[in-house]
């Protein structure tokens, strides 16, 4: 399933995120050779950061990191460059600064040394000032706007989910001359606290990400989407190619995946892509327009909503031996068990709130008009 981001042509919309897995030539092509359509360099600064020790913790479920950007020097991706692309393949460069002047420098010495595009990361979750900028669109288009002067590649800029408004600032990139942005960037967090150390698991704010995030990742495309005629590359908790279709079904036209590769090494890249291309073919979709924004279609604004005659309905499946979980979570208590031992549902004080057939274990429940 080709898709057209940014004026590429990629032969799928799976893109590898910026990240320590791509901090190099050599894992730039470790991670071209998954099958991604395109990858994106660890982020370039004009002068690199030591690394923190440790700088990444799990729990599971999502991911905190405190690695900032790039160890190489500017300079030095001239040569990593010429590594990343020796056997083909779309690279998109990430780069930040905090000046215009920075920033575009920077972009201009990528497109130099061949990158494909340019991604722009204002924001960072680990400090202060960039969640500032990346919140404030005027700021934002000062910096688009000079790297777009600045070169010739197509520039995307990844918006933060802290932004207060992040349709103002898309429209801010759009009048800057962006190409598109990507959403959303790590959140700010505190993975958790060891509580027999009495210390945070890491030793700073960190950047969370992995599938807990996924929904606001969702959101935010889907507001873009409705807002904002940019293209769209969704990020946030990507972990299977079912992932992958609800960021496109919601107006993105490419995705980025990160955290699953660092959890699961870049085999599960190569699952994610081969899936996907398998419902490509099944569902003989050759270009992602063909199903973009197509759940836009259903999603409305609260105010829009009808309320319409719903009620919960027992489906007469065998409940798990001991399971009473729906009756224990009722707001309403509007479920109990007859003589026989089997659930009902009393239609008086049922409400179709939702809640039960979300956690039956035997999918028991389902609301019905």
């Amino acid at each position: 399933m080709k898709t057209n981001f940014l004026g590429l042509q990629l032969k799928n919309p799976i893109i590898i995120a910026a990240g320590p897995w791509n901090r190099d030539g050599a894992s730039i092509r470790e991670s071209l050779a998954t099958g991604a359509g395109a990858v994106v360099t660890e982020t370039i600064v004009s002068e690199p950061f030591p690394d923190i020790k440790p700088r990444i913790s799990y729990h599971g479920f999502g991911g905190s990191n405190i690695r900032l950007y790039s160890d190489v020097q500017i300079e030095g991706w001239e040569r990593e460059m010429d590594i990343a692309k020796s056997k083909g393949g779309i690279v998109i460069a990430s780069v930040s600064a905090h000046t215009p002047s920075e920033l575009a420098y920077l972009a201009a010495k990528m497109e130099k040394f061949g990158a494909d595009g340019i991604e722009l990361g204002l924001s960072a979750p680990m400090g202060e000032n960039l969640e500032v900028t990346a919140s404030d669109p005027k700021e934002v288009y000062k910096l688009t706007r000079c790297v777009v002067e600045n070169v010739k590649i197509p520039v995307m800029v990844k918006l933060s989910q802290s932004a207060t408004n992040i349709s103002l600032v898309a429209k801010e990139v759009k009048r800057a001359g962006g190409a598109g942005v990507s959403a959303i960037n790590s959140i700010r967090c505190i993975l958790g606290v060891d509580i027999e150390k009495k210390e945070p698991l890491l030793p700073t704010y960190g950047g969370y990400s992995g599938a807990p995030i996924r929904p606001l990742g969702l959101a935010s495309v889907a507001t873009l989407a409705q807002t904002v005629d940019l293209p769209i590359c969704g990020i946030g908790g990507i972990e299977d190619y079912k992932n992958v279709l609800e960021y496109l079904l919601l107006g993105a036209s490419a995705v980025q995946i990160g955290t699953a590769l660092m959890i699961y090494g870049r085999k599960r890249i190569a699952r994610i892509v081969e899936d996907f291309e398998c419902y490509a073919k099944e569902n003989k979709i050759s270009d992602v327009k063909e199903i973009r924004g197509k759940a836009l279609e259903k999603l409305k604004s609260f105010e829009e909503i009808k309320i319409e005659p719903l009620l919960c309905y027992v489906n007469s499946i065998p409940c798990e031996a001991g399971c009473s979980r729906c009756i224990d979570v009722c707001l309403y208590h509007a479920l109990e068990r007859n003589k026989n031992g089997q659930i009902v549902v009393k239609e008086s004080e049922c409400t179709a709130c939702g809640l039960c057939t979300c956690l039956c274990p035997t999918q028991n429940l389902s609301l019905k008009r």
